[in-house]
């Protein structure tokens, strides 16, 4: 009985963070403003590709910083002089779409093109939290193992963009990224798949360019559906 109450309970969670979500993105919308949900486990280099993607965009750029202490990458986002809030999550491993209801009122939404929304350090828990943005993005390193994906579907499943980091050092932790890469695409044939390195630049104009796509296809679809 108890088995059963939990995952009543936990279906419930789920439905209600998706309806906030939704609301979370209506906010968005017509503040204008992408929102890219930016996942990963810890170490898999989250933060140093954002940090890369801030100085790089030529957008007006909002973070979002999740994590059980926040208040340290938040530091490492406001060294750009840009608008970041930071989320305590405490035992949480994973944002959800209430935590980032309040966040969204504490930042300046009209003076920001593109959000960020760094999640916490985690492949299995935020899979089921949509948080209201229009891309998820997900970022492994070859440090995790060749078998990374495997052990990790779900996550894969429903992302956007995979970003296969450090791949410089593949053959140094003996991992094969091109492994990689087949086991993302067959998990979601349609996902864009991008090695990088951010320590040698490789793969950050590829990414630059796949979230570019993006927005420019979303702002179209949100212009045509206001007609």
């Amino acid at each position: 009985m108890h088995k059963v109450a939990e995952i009543e309970v936990q279906h419930d969670i789920i439905i209600a963070n998706k309806k906030l979500a939704k609301r979370n993105q209506r906010i968005l919308d017509k503040a204008d403003v992408f929102a890219i949900d930016v996942l990963g486990a810890i170490g898999s280099g989250k933060t140093s590709l954002i940090e890369v993607l801030i100085q790089r965009m030529n957008h007006k750029i909002g973070v979002i910083a999740g994590d059980v202490i926040s208040k340290f990458d938040a530091g490492r986002f406001k060294k750009y002089n840009v608008p970041v809030v930071g989320l305590n999550t405490g035992k949480e491993c994973h944002l959800d779409a209430h935590l980032v209801e309040h966040a969204l009122e504490d930042l300046p939404l009209p003076a920001i093109d593109v959000l960020f929304i760094e999640n916490v350090g985690n492949l299995i828990c935020p899979v089921d939290f949509d948080l209201g943005s229009h891309l998820r993005m997900v970022v492994i390193s070859v440090s995790e193992g060749d078998d990374t994906v495997e052990k990790h579907p779900l996550i894969f499943k429903d992302a956007d963009v995979v970003v296969i980091n450090k791949v410089d050092i593949a053959d140094a932790v003996g991992a094969d990224e091109e492994k990689m890469e087949a086991d993302v695409l067959r998990l979601n044939p349609d996902v864009v798949v991008i090695k990088s390195s951010l320590k040698t630049g490789e793969g950050v104009e590829n990414i630059l360019q796949a979230l570019e796509e993006y927005i420019n296809e979303s702002r179209l679809y949100i212009k045509e559906s206001q007609r």
